[in-house]
């Protein structure tokens, strides 16, 4: 093992002891590499012009285009209530059925999915619309909350999907290929969520709680009223995939078309003025900025690791090692879902994948059917304490004088994550699955 390679060995602990203390990932990640750089070819100029090159190269690429037109697209489809108009139709179409709430919720996340592309807004939208209704029909706070946390996740996994596209950056696969081969097991977990949600109401009625919603009579919508709210979402969803999987837009195009048919949807229905113009842009521009700089830090930390043989190491040492694919398959699921208990989604990626990587091209693994197992890996640590993402963004979006408290959430999520962890196993058990749409 040479001097270089230690440095990068090194740098990786240090790393993870940086960010485990709070050090903000894009920073840990891009000091250490300059750092490392540095250190192993003794000249600053050189760690400088590595930089430079990783700011320009990293995410210069036309491709990159579709990170801020589907943040911007999913940003007003919250905007536009579509969340609310698809639950309030789902809730008529399940309201016979005990634990029916619950299941609409997961309906109306797995549509609401598809035309955005960020769980966190997904969590934000439902803790608002659904949460207040399932506790007025008694559902138990645990298991409100945890609907919600569990579906919230379909937002990554079902098309299109933020975490796709940088699992395709850091990868070089089509971005395309991707978000279509995210298409059947995303329905297969909002199906298997609403099968858990059935199975719970049967045997642990103590946890669901609630009541059937047509006890309480009230409105309904006929068949024409929910064809009418549902239109807009359909034709939105048609747009955006059906000319993607058509082959009519490229990604960045379909952002685009997405982006500006969000815009007209959100002006028809009067939800959208100038000030709440002027935030969505705001906030576009903010989450934009952060994951441009992961993606940067991310590709020098992967040259860095290039330049210092430890990715070659790893590769050689898990090719040789005599474990072959499967053991490294586990331990790469168990690493990424340990490291979801401290990590958020992006960083976990951005450590993970450029170490394994020459290690799954050694034992010629289907990259695309990786991203898919990958995501379901790292989405569980969304709803795994103590850094479980989506329930932060609930708890803070049910705000502090709520009775619901962030132990509340883990725990209503607990069976959530259970059933996503079946999924994994099941999408690796069967990797058509993933691949049988490309």
């Amino acid at each position: 093992m040479t001097d270089a390679t230690v440095i990068g060995l090194v740098s990786v602990g240090v790393m993870l002891a940086l960010i485990y203390a709070g050090m903000y990932v894009g920073v840990a990640l891009m000091l250490l590499s300059f750092v490392g750089v540095w250190i192993i070819r003794g000249e600053v100029g050189v760690a400088a012009n590595l930089l430079a090159l990783a700011a320009n190269d990293a995410i210069s690429d036309y491709v990159f285009g579709v990170v801020p037109l589907f943040v911007l697209m999913g940003l007003l489809v919250s905007t536009a209530d579509i969340g609310k108009d698809t639950f309030e139709v789902a809730e008529q179409i399940f309201r016979r059925v005990r634990g029916g709430l619950g299941i609409a919720t997961v309906a109306a996340n797995a549509v609401f999915a598809a035309i955005t592309g960020i769980s966190i807004a997904s969590a934000a939208v439902f803790t608002k619309v659904a949460v207040p209704e399932m506790l007025r029909y008694g559902h138990t706070p645990r298991f409100s909350v945890g609907v919600v946390a569990g579906s919230s996740v379909l937002g990554m996994l079902i098309p299109p999907s933020l975490l796709l596209i940088l699992y395709g950056v850091l990868t070089e696969k089509s971005i395309g290929d991707l978000f279509i081969a995210g298409i059947i097991p995303g329905i297969v977990l909002a199906i298997a969520y609403c099968i858990g949600i059935l199975v719970l109401g049967r045997f642990w009625p103590a946890f669901v709680g609630g009541r059937a919603v047509a006890d309480e009579g009230g409105a309904t919508m006929s068949v024409g009223q929910m064809a009418a709210r549902l239109l807009p979402v359909v034709l939105l969803v048609a747009l955006v995939l059906g000319g993607l999987y058509g082959g009519v837009f490229t990604p960045t195009e379909a952002g685009a078309v997405g982006a500006a048919g969000a815009l007209v949807l959100a002006l028809a229905k009067r939800r959208l003025d100038w000030r709440g113009l002027w935030t969505v842009l705001v906030e576009t521009a903010h989450i934009t900025a952060a994951i441009c700089f992961l993606i940067i830090s991310a590709s020098l930390y992967s040259r860095m690791l290039a330049v210092s043989g430890v990715t070659e190491l790893l590769r050689v040492l898990i090719v040789d090692s005599g474990l072959g694919f499967w053991g490294l398959l586990a331990i790469f699921v168990a690493v990424v879902v340990l490291l979801g208990t401290i990590l958020d989604s992006s960083s976990i990626m951005l450590i993970t994948i450029p170490l394994v990587l020459p290690s799954l091209v050694a034992f010629g693994t289907d990259l695309i059917w990786f991203g898919i197992v990958t995501l379901l890996a790292v989405e569980i640590g969304l709803l795994t304490p103590p850094f479980g993402i989506a329930v932060f963004v609930i708890k803070a979006t049910l705000g502090n004088e709520s009775p619901i408290t962030l132990n509340d959430v883990f725990a209503g999520a607990a069976p959530f994550a259970v059933i996503m962890f079946l999924v994994l196993l099941a999408v690796i058990a069967f990797p058509q699955l993933a691949v049988a749409l490309l």
